[in-house]
C-alpha cells in the first residue's frame, strides 16, 4: 500500500473477486465487503490494491494503487486486463486430454511480458505412456529454464477424502506468493483450487450470491488464500481457451520467447522479423542438432502464427 496519508474515511483493501460493475474488496482485517467504483468505468481488477470508502452497508473504490503487473486475456471482440501484482502464473496442463503447445506458449509469452515468473505444472503422472510422451513434449521448455514440474492430481474418492496429496515441490513454489492458475478444461485445475483450499467451491457459491453473479460465475476471477497466515494466494480465472496476446506488439514477440530471444541479437539486421531475412540467427537454430540453443519446429511455428495475428488490425 502507497506510503500518502490516507484521506479521511478512505480504507486500504484490495479487490479479491468481480463481476462487471461489482466488486469484493477484503480490509486489512481480511473482512470482505460489495465495493463499486467511482464514475462511470470499472478499471479495478482482481489483485488490485486500492482505497475505498464506505457507503451504508457496501462501499466505493475511490482510487487504484499503483500495480507491478498486469495480466491480460484476450477475446474476439477485445483485450481486457483481469488480474494484477502477481508473483508468478502457473500453468496446469495434463497428460491426457493432450495438451495445447499454443496455448501454453501464449501464457508463457504473456506472464514473459510483464516479467511475471511462470511455472508449468504437468498433471496426470500416473497415466504411464500418455505422461511420458507429454514430458518429452514439454522438454524444450525445460531447456529454456522453466520449471516444469509432475502432478498426480486424482479426483476426490467417494466419501470426498482426496487420494493423493499435492506435490510437495508445488506447494513450496506457491508458498508465501500470489499466483494465478491457468489452465484448460480437463487438466484438473478445479481438483488443484480445491485440494489447496478446502471449501473453495463453498466459498465461490457465497461470493456468486454475494455479488449476484448468478450464472455468470464461471466467467469470474477469484483470490483465495492458502493459509490461514494470508501470506500464500491462488487467483483461479477460467477461461483459457480465451487467452490472447493482442496487446503485445509483433516485435515484441520474439524478447518474450526465450528459446528466440538466446539468439535474436546476433541477426543481420537490427529489426529482423526472423521470418524471411537473410542471415537471422534465429531461423538458424530451428531444427538444429539436439542441445542448448535448438528452437523446435513447433515452436517456430507457433512463432509465425502468433507474428501473423498479431500483425493484423488491432481491435
Amino acid at each position: 500500500m502507497s506510503a500518502h496519508k490516507l484521506q479521511p474515511g478512505l480504507q486500504p483493501g484490495r479487490v479479491v473477486a468481480s463481476y462487471g460493475r461489482h466488486f469484493l474488496v477484503e480490509n486489512a482485517a481480511g473482512e470482505r465487503l460489495i465495493c463499486h467504483p467511482r464514475g462511470k468505468k470499472s478499471q479495478a481488477v482482481v489483485g488490485d490494491q486500492v482505497l475505498w470508502q464506505a457507503s451504508e452497508d457496501e462501499g466505493t473504490i475511490e482510487r487504484l494503487e499503483p500495480r507491478r503487473n498486469l495480466f491480460y486475456r484476450q477475446d474476439e471482440i477485445r483485450t481486457k486486463s483481469f488480474a494484477a501484482n502477481l508473483d508468478q502464473v502457473l500453468v496446469l496442463i495434463a497428460a491426457e486430454p493432450e495438451f495445447s503447445e499454443s496455448q501454453l506458449s501464449r501464457a508463457l509469452i504473456a506472464a514473459e511480458a510483464e516479467r511475471i515468473t511462470p511455472l508449468i505444472a504437468l498433471n496426470k503422472s500416473d497415466l504411464g505412456e500418455p505422461f511420458d510422451r507429454a514430458w518429452q513434449r514439454l522438454a524444450p521448455y525445460r531447456q529454456m529454464g522453466y520449471t516444469v514440474l509432475p502432478l498426480a492430481l486424482e479426483p476426490a474418492t467417494a466419501s470426498g477424502v482426496a487420494r493423493t496429496d499435492v506435490n510437495a515441490a508445488l506447494q513450496t513454489a506457491l508458498a508465501g506468493k500470489t499466483t494465478l492458475v491457468l489452465g484448460p478444461s480437463g487438466a484438473g485445475k478445479s481438483t488443484l483450487i480445491n485440494r489447496l483450499v478446502p471449501g473453495a467451491q463453498v466459498l465461490t457459491n457465497e461470493i456468486s450470491q454475494a455479488l449476484n453473479s448468478g450464472k455468470h460465475t464461471t466467467t469470474r476471477t477469484t483470490w483465495y488464500w492458502v493459509d490461514a497466515a494470508r501470506s500464500t494466494a491462488l487467483i483461479d480465472s477460467p477461461g483459457f481457451q480465451e487467452f490472447g496476446l493482442h496487446h503485445i506488439e509483433p516485435m515484441q514477440l520474439a524478447g518474450c520467447m526465450p528459446d528466440f530471444k538466446a539468439h535474436a541479437g546476433n541477426c543481420r539486421f537490427y529489426n529482423c522479423t526472423h521470418r524471411q531475412e537473410p542471415d537471422c540467427a534465429v531461423t538458424a537454430h530451428v531444427g538444429s542438432a539436439a542441445g542448448v540453443g535448438r528452437i523446435s519446429e513447433s515452436r517456430y511455428r507457433i512463432y509465425n502464427e502468433l507474428f501473423a495475428e498479431l500483425s493484423q488490425t488491432r481491435y
